[in-house]
């Protein structure tokens, strides 16, 4: 089980947390909504580090990326599991060819 799977299971479980005793319990409790304005907001100074060029603040700013994301994706009972069965099921397709499908 990697790192990214391990926070997956931590966020699914702290659905049924107490707001007031988890950081993540208390962004699903927000709603799908102001789960998705704190990835946007996390995606934004990910950006800004690229831009930057500060590989360590970079890779910070990812990890914070990558939790809002999943948090996001809990608020609306997506799984990492189904986006890996996504990515899977593009595996070997060409990018032009994928997104001309859509």
């Amino acid at each position: 089980m990697t790192a990214l799977d391990r926070l997956a299971a931590t966020i699914a479980a702290r659905k049924s947390a107490d707001p007031e005793s988890s950081w993540t319990a208390k962004l699903l409790a927000k709603g799908p909504e102001k789960c998705a304005e704190k990835f946007g907001e996390e995606a934004i100074e990910a950006i800004i580090e690229a831009v930057k060029g500060d590989r360590a603040k970079l890779t910070a700013e990812a990890a914070d990326v990558l939790y809002h994301l999943l948090v996001m994706l809990a608020a609306r009972d997506v799984t990492l599991a189904d986006v890996a069965a996504e990515l899977e099921r593009r595996e070997g397709v060409s990018g032009i060819a994928e997104k001309a499908a859509r």
